[in-house]
């Protein structure tokens, strides 16, 4: 019965998808036609088709990245398509009581054409150039051995086709002029399978990171999904960064250390299970990848924890949806003792595109009273 439930959904999902992508072909084809553009419509219907379904068969043909990037772009036309067209669609009605229908098509599809064709460049400039983001914090415990701390933190990198090199080397760049004691990566380091990362040899840049006091990280659900966390992990370790898996470390007599694995992971620690043995001398920063626990991080005695994964919705409006799931879903909050810090992330999934987010670096500036 689960298995014809289960099959029924995504035969639902695929139907409604289908009819989607048919009402955005339409619009397209409409106006194009208007302007006198139209090609065979076989040849249209084609590339609809074709674009719909890149980023499925990304999946199978690895190794060909046009499918992924043109896939990811469509991603964003189909999400903002579904905002554009029907608006459109609703102000032809009204315009057409002035001026011909004809033109009240080329009109209005050519604003909603050069609409969409500006979020797209808009949103690719966003994603490409990350700002570094600052954040002061006073924690109060005299047992540290330093009186500061300067962490570099960066989440949701998703590095690997479209993250690729040259922005890993914004990265690298941009984390290293900010001279940290401590550089944190909480999860999404790759995008799903760590082998583009690999075969581009990112590795080697992701190296040319310093940071005295260690470069540490935990998984994301990307990881997960990747189902190759033990090459993902060979390879980091190789390149000098440490992935913490529900695992505790002090670093410099400073500050105790603790790194989750990911949400997804139904089998992963408890904070309080984490937080077993703890004298609570010294001060405590965690990283988990899903800002879902803060109450509890606040209740168990977590002094910062730090976050990504919901890249601020990456794509406005978005962002509406994750303030609805997340007490936090983006920026800095205060609850007692609790610095909580949750990152829009440097990367990016699916469209290389950022609307009402940026991709960005976190410099956190600590001190110890």
């Amino acid at each position: 019965m689960k298995k014809i439930k289960f099959a029924l959904t995504i035969l639902l999902v695929f139907l409604i998808y289908n009819l989607l992508v048919l009402y955005i072909g339409w619009n397209g084809y409409v106006w194009l036609k208007s302007l006198q553009l139209t090609s065979p419509p076989a040849l249209y219907i084609g590339a609809i088709i074709l674009f719909s379904y890149a980023y499925i068969i990304s999946h199978f043909l690895k190794s060909i990245t046009i499918f992924k990037i043109i896939g990811a772009y469509w991603l964003a036309v189909f999400e903002y398509g579904l905002i554009l067209f029907p608006l459109a669609n609703i102000s032809w009605v009204l315009l057409t009581m002035f001026i011909q229908p004809e033109n009240a098509t080329v009109i209005l599809g050519s604003i909603t054409a050069g609409i969409l064709l500006f979020l797209l460049i808009f949103g690719t400039y966003n994603a490409y150039s990350p700002v570094i983001r600052t954040y002061e914090l006073m924690v109060e415990k005299k047992q540290a051995k330093r009186d500061t701390l300067r962490i570099a933190m960066a989440s949701d990198m998703h590095f690997g086709t479209l993250s690729g090199k040259s922005h890993l080397n914004r990265l690298v760049t941009q984390i290293n002029s900010l001279q940290p004691d401590l550089i944190l990566f909480p999860g999404d380091i790759i995008d799903d399978d760590p082998l583009p990362f690999m075969k581009k040899k990112m590795g080697e840049q992701l190296k040319q990171l310093h940071a005295p006091l260690g470069i540490y990280g935990v998984l994301g659900n990307h990881e997960y999904y990747g189902k190759m966390i033990p090459t993902f992990i060979k390879e980091m370790n190789r390149i000098g960064i440490h992935i913490l898996m529900d695992e505790k470390i002090t670093i410099d007599e400073t500050v105790r250390l603790i790194g989750r694995k990911d949400k997804t992971d139904k089998a992963r620690h408890s904070i309080p299970t984490l937080l077993e043995n703890e004298s609570n001398h010294l001060p405590i920063i965690m990283m988990d990848h899903q800002p879902d626990e803060l109450e509890a991080a606040m209740n168990d005695g977590i002094d910062i924890i730090l976050s990504g994964h919901t890249h601020r919705g990456q794509m406005a409006p978005n962002h509406l949806i994750t303030k609805k799931i997340f007490e936090l879903d983006w920026g800095y909050k205060k609850k007692k003792q609790l610095h909580a810090i949750v990152s829009s992330g440097f990367g990016f999934w699916g469209p290389p595109i950022r609307i009402g987010s940026r991709s960005e670096i976190v410099s956190i500036e600590i001190t110890f009273k």
